[in-house]
């Protein structure tokens, strides 16, 4: 007898996916365009350096703190639904009974049927059918703000020292279109490697992630280059 193959579906990864995901692109985004903004601004290579090791603590504590802030958000709102489901489930057990079925109607199955299935789940555990299927908050897709927070400050970090260590071992004149080029790459490897996984298409994937970031670099160069000849001048 053949062994019941568990499917693997990618919504279950849609939390840690989005959250590093982001991360990784911020880290190797923002740094490589603070380190272009800086050299074109004329500054010497220790600065440079400096400024990306400063960018990289900073950003990664601003994604922790920005994600975990905002998927708390998100778990409190779970929360206070759960917390209104339980007080209704234990006034009115018969409304919440009629309530899931007229679900399960609304989704295709006849009212007998519905109202046998929705019985049935209630008896089972009636917080969790309700959760799922009135509210939408399934285990797989739980807001975890810890979780969301340490892979976001993770990611940036693994992000950000790409273009980093491009700078530390780049200087002079080749420094600019060296980070640059491989801050470009590694954008289009990772925006190709997170629609893969998302189960879009790869190519489509890192040519978006390649344009903003092309775009985002080229502006914060062009500030650093615009005060870096105002300064020289002044």
């Amino acid at each position: 007898m053949r062994a019941r193959q568990i499917e693997q579906h990618r919504g279950e990864r849609v939390g840690w996916l989005r959250a590093a995901v982001l991360g990784a692109n911020d880290g190797i985004l923002s740094t490589a365009s603070l380190v272009l903004g800086v050299a074109a601004a004329h500054a010497n290579h220790h600065n440079v350096v400096v400024a990306g090791v400063a960018g990289l603590v900073a950003g990664a504590m601003s994604m922790a703190a920005g994600e975990y802030v905002s998927v708390h958000s998100q778990a409190d709102t779970e929360q206070a639904d759960l917390k209104l489901e339980r007080a209704e489930l234990k006034d009115d057990n018969q409304g919440e009974h009629r309530e899931l079925a007229e679900i399960y109607v609304g989704r295709g199955l006849e009212r007998a049927l519905a109202k046998q299935v929705a019985n049935q789940l209630m008896a089972h555990n009636a917080l969790d059918a309700h959760a799922r299927d009135e509210l939408g908050i399934s285990p797989a897709l739980r807001a975890r703000p810890i979780q969301a927070a340490l892979a976001s400050a993770a990611s940036f970090v693994v992000g950000a020292a790409m273009p980093l260590a491009v700078t530390a071992m780049a200087s002079g004149p080749a420094l600019i279109p060296f980070v640059a080029g491989t801050s470009l790459l590694f954008l289009a490897l990772l925006g190709g490697v997170a629609a893969r996984a998302g189960g879009a298409v790869a190519a489509v994937g890192a040519l978006r992630v390649t344009f903003w970031g092309a775009l985002a670099m080229a502006l914060t160069a062009g500030v650093g280059a615009l005060f870096g000849t105002m300064s020289t001048g002044a």
